[in-house]
């Protein structure tokens, strides 16, 4: 669950944010509710719009608003994530590095390419998410030469491990940047990420 993470790094670069959870799970509003009810400051603008041409409404009406919209648009194919993908400017896919996951972008590449012939300049990145710990994982350097098979994707070389770290963060509504004590390696992995990313 990255799009909290996202948020809130951003809100602490001093972005005036919004992040939008698109994904019928929810986690990422609970995340977001669980920050607020412990006051943790910055606070971040959050809606749930799991319907696709309610949240393409409320985008277009409203993006004017706001420096950063970040979309969790779940990783199915959805009314949500085909009207984020019309919307967005940039997609960010987290993969695991499992097969089902690595084979899975293959369906994900193929809303890419139909959301681009529809509109230009919609960039898209794949991350390992949840990636093994050990700097020379056979798995993750697997996955990450198969996307290379995908070439609707740039991959970023900003794997986010498995880290405890990420677990705490999100069950109490923080970014790992936030973290007492922090752990300074989930910290670098989160910030390598969100400046590849905005600065891409």
């Amino acid at each position: 669950m990255l799009e909290p993470q996202l948020a809130i790094a951003r809100a602490r670069a001093v972005r005036d944010g919004w992040l939008i959870d698109g994904d019928q799970q929810g986690t990422a509003q609970t995340a977001i509710s669980i920050r607020a009810e412990s006051g943790q400051q910055p606070g971040i603008a959050c809606a749930t719009y799991p319907d696709g041409p309610t949240l393409r409404a409320q985008v277009q009406q409203q993006r004017a608003k706001f420096d950063d919209i970040i979309i969790d648009a779940g990783g199915r194919d959805s009314t949500a994530l085909r009207a984020a993908l019309v919307l967005c400017d940039v997609l960010l896919v987290p993969f695991q590095p499992r097969s089902y996951d690595v084979w899975a972008l293959d369906d994900i590449a193929a809303l890419v390419n139909e959301a681009r012939s529809i509109r230009d300049g919609l960039r898209a990145f794949a991350v390992l998410n949840c990636a093994d710990p050990g700097e020379t994982s056979s798995d993750n350097a697997d996955a990450s030469a198969a996307v290379t098979d995908v070439p609707s994707f740039e991959y970023l070389p900003t794997p986010i491990r498995r880290r405890k770290a990420f677990a705490n963060a999100a069950g109490a509504g923080l970014s790992v940047l936030e973290l007492k004590p922090q752990d300074p390696k989930a910290s670098a992995e989160l910030s390598a990420l969100v400046n590849a990313l905005f600065k891409a």
